[in-house]
C-alpha cells in the first residue's frame, strides 16, 4: 500500500477500511449514474422539479464518493472508482435504462437509495467495530445524505401525499 496518513491504525485495519471504502465508493458512483440516467430521461407531471432535484442529488452523491475515495488514499490505499471498476464491482441493482415515466424513475431510485443506504450504514458499523471512528463517521455522514435524498425523491411519488 502507498503512504499512510492516518495515525493509530494498524495495517490490517487500514487495508480492511480501504476495501470497505472502495466497495461503497463503486455503489455510490453507480447510484450517481442512475440518478443522472433518470435526470436525463424522465417525463411526466412534476418533471422540472424532479429534474432539478436530481442534479442536486447527484452533486451530493459525488461529494460522498469524493470523501470515500480520499479517505481510502489517506489510509494508504488506492481509490478504485473508474467506470470499469464500478461496472464490474457494484452491488447495486442494474438501473432500468429504458424507463421514461417519472413515477417509475422515482420508484427505481428510491429502491436503490435504500439498498445503498443500508450498505453504507453497515459499513459505518463495521468501521466502528474495527476501531476506525473517522471512517465510521464518514460513512455516517454519507448515510445521512443518502437518507435525506431518498426522502426528497420519494416525496415526489404519486402515493406520497
Amino acid at each position: 500500500m502507498p503512504t499512510n496518513f492516518a495515525a493509530g491504525l494498524n495495517q490490517d485495519t487500514r487495508s480492511e477500511m480501504v476495501e470497505l471504502l472502495n466497495a461503497n465508493l463503486v455503489d455510490t458512483i453507480s447510484l450517481t449514474l442512475a440518478v443522472k440516467q433518470a435526470h436525463w430521461n424522465l417525463k411526466g407531471r412534476g418533471f422540472i422539479g424532479v429534474h432539478e432535484l436530481l442534479d442536486d442529488v447527484a452533486a451530493r452523491l459525488r461529494d460522498g464518493a469524493d470523501l470515500m475515495a480520499e479517505r481510502a488514499v489517506i489510509l494508504g490505499g488506492i481509490a478504485r472508482g473508474t467506470v470499469e471498476v464500478t461496472s464490474k464491482e457494484t452491488r447495486m441493482s442494474a438501473y432500468p435504462v429504458e424507463t421514461t415515466d417519472i413515477a417509475e424513475h422515482i420508484e427505481a431510485l428510491k429502491e436503490r437509495f435504500l439498498e445503498v443506504g443500508e450498505s453504507v450504514r453497515a459499513a459505518a458499523q463495521k468501521a466502528g467495530d474495527a476501531g476506525d471512528e473517522d471512517t465510521a463517521d464518514l460513512f455516517t455522514e454519507v448515510s445521512r445524505a443518502i437518507d435525506k435524498d431518498a426522502w426528497f425523491i420519494g416525496a415526489n411519488a404519486p402515493d406520497a401525499a
